[in-house]
């Protein structure tokens, strides 16, 4: 499940944590934009839910030093040992340029970078190495986690892809279909995590989720990085009126362009039972770890929850 959970405060989130548990939920995966940081809920979680696992999708390469970095990755594994998975990812050039000022550039590398320098300081090595991105001088890790967690690359296309499984444990995926899968885990590679964030409303007004879907779709895929992806995909002809419409500005025919099967693939809805079967179709076609996230799309959060259980 993909937490935390908006409208709930941090302090309230125990109760949830500890519902999910015992609902049979695994994991609780955090994420990193503009409402919380991605360690602080695994960090109550770790404490809060002794069993469950924890991971993030995902942390920017971009927004935290190389040590820093290494400092918080630790801290998580210490605290949650053999339980703790890293994503990490370029995230977007309106994370990291429009929000914090830093500039957008050469995110393949910069992700790879980070990546190889984690996988070296983890171990308590000294640091001292030029990487293509930047420099790190004289850096040790003061606390070595005893279970070094696997890192995890988030990836749309070909080559972040391939990064995630010749460098990384796998890859971190999102904002496509069950059908999309198919085509993008034979580029991570066998034996690797694919970690999916799936998008679920189990509400049955199918006009009112897919009217509310269309602004969850246009706000994400009309981000460049989110574009390219979905074209390769070859979902660029039902999006070009989308894109098209955006870029001259008009917001709401860029919206109303978004097919009905365009929102019908990429946010999961219906029953719970018509959920619950079209999720287990992204692990048929390659997924190995699913991260719900509710779309408050005229359901309740708590009930969700409940409904899409999996005990």
């Amino acid at each position: 499940m993909t937490i935390p959970f908006d409208g709930v405060s941090l302090a309230e989130h125990r109760e949830w944590y500890e519902e999910l548990a015992a609902l049979g939920y695994t994991d609780l995966w955090s994420s990193e934009a503009n409402g919380t940081d991605a360690f602080t809920p695994l960090a109550l979680a770790a404490a809060w839910t002794p069993a469950m696992r924890l991971g993030c999708a995902i942390v920017p390469a971009y927004t935290r030093g190389p040590g820093l970095l290494a400092q918080s990755v630790a801290a998580m594994a210490e605290a949650a040992p053999g339980r703790f998975a890293f994503g990490i990812g370029t995230s977007s050039n309106v994370i990291v340029e429009n929000w914090n000022g830093i500039p957008f550039d050469v995110p393949y590398k910069k992700t790879r970078d980070m990546v190889r320098f984690l996988r070296q300081a983890l171990t308590g090595e000294k640091v001292d190495a030029e990487y293509e991105t930047f420099r790190v001088k004289g850096f040790r890790l003061g606390r070595r986690p005893e279970i070094v967690p696997p890192i995890l690359v988030a990836a749309l296309r070909p080559g972040m892809l391939r990064l995630a499984g010749r460098e990384g444990d796998g890859a971190i995926i999102n904002w496509l279909s069950a059908d999309d899968v198919r085509k993008v885990v034979p580029e991570v590679g066998e034996g690797k995590e694919i970690v999916a964030r799936i998008f679920v409303a189990p509400n049955e007004d199918t006009a009112a989720v897919r009217q509310m879907g269309r602004f969850a779709i246009a706000a994400y895929l009309n981000v460049p990085v989110y574009a390219a992806f979905h074209e390769w995909l070859g979902r660029g002809p039902q999006l070009k009126g989308m894109w098209d419409a955006w870029r001259a500005g008009d917001r709401k025919a860029a919206t109303a362009a978004i097919p009905d099967e365009v929102v019908d693939e990429l946010i999961v809805h219906g029953s719970p039972e018509e959920c619950r079967a079209h999720v287990r179709r992204y692990i048929d076609n390659g997924v190995t770890t699913t991260a719900l996230a509710i779309m408050p799309f005229g359901v309740d959060t708590r009930q969700a929850i409940r409904d899409l259980a999996p005990n």
